[in-house]
């Protein structure tokens, strides 16, 4: 671990790289599944790929979710109203993309899953400090976030998203100047999760899934940081 940004960080990939890749892990923080798919992100980019621990050690327990008990309720509002509270994190976020800049990165990308990638999005709106963001299965789909995206975006979503929302969000951003540079595919055979800490690489439709979808990532991110 590393610290960029003031906050403890998983950095892969050459530190000295022009291109700089912030990964935004979901609301389970760090996993070897999603550790596993920045490595693939940092091999296939040759990108500094870092990835900040912005729930400072203390995520939602796998087996907290989905809530079911009052208490699990109670601790996943609280949860989303402190550590998740995305008006704290994003200027955290902008701080760590400061600290690439200056650490010599000339192109900054940002991508996260689930509640990661709802952040992603939101840092790419008006002012963005990334010249392109990534979202993966995301969470809290709204196409309000894509009206006020500014830079190119990747787009994953899986079978659980509301179909309307995503299909609204991309309609949102087929009206952009950068249309052209975005990319989108929905993951129909996928569940929530199956590219971070949910994922079931045993499994080998998931396998198959995870793979592709940092492959998608990659030749994104090597057109749009390039």
């Amino acid at each position: 671990m590393t610290k960029v940004g003031g906050l403890d960080a998983y950095t892969i990939g050459p530190k000295d790289s022009k291109k700089a890749i912030v990964v935004v892990y979901d609301i389970f923080g760090y996993w070897p599944t999603t550790k596993q798919g920045a490595d693939l992100l940092a091999d296939a980019t040759k990108a500094r790929i870092v990835m900040p621990d912005f729930f400072r050690g203390k995520p939602i327990a796998q087996e907290d979710y989905p809530p079911q008990t009052d208490e699990q309720k109670q601790a996943f509002q609280n949860f989303f109203g402190a550590a998740g509270d995305f008006t704290a994190r994003k200027p955290e976020l902008e701080a760590i993309a400061a600290e690439l800049k200056q650490d010599g990165a000339q192109k900054l990308g940002v991508m996260g899953f689930c509640w990661g990638g709802k952040l992603s999005v939101l840092a790419g709106g008006e002012g963005s400090k990334f010249d392109a963001v990534g979202q993966v299965h995301p969470a809290m789909v709204d196409p309000k976030d894509a009206e006020k995206l500014t830079v190119p975006i990747a787009n994953f979503p899986s079978k659980d998203e509301p179909k309307d929302d995503v299909d609204k969000f991309e309609a949102e951003v087929q009206k952009k100047s950068f249309a052209n540079q975005s990319v989108y595919k929905l993951y129909p055979d996928s569940h929530h999760g199956w590219a971070s800490a949910r994922a079931d690489l045993k499994d080998e439709g998931n396998k198959k899934n995870f793979q592709d979808v940092y492959q998608r990532l990659a030749d994104f991110f090597n057109k749009t940081l390039a």
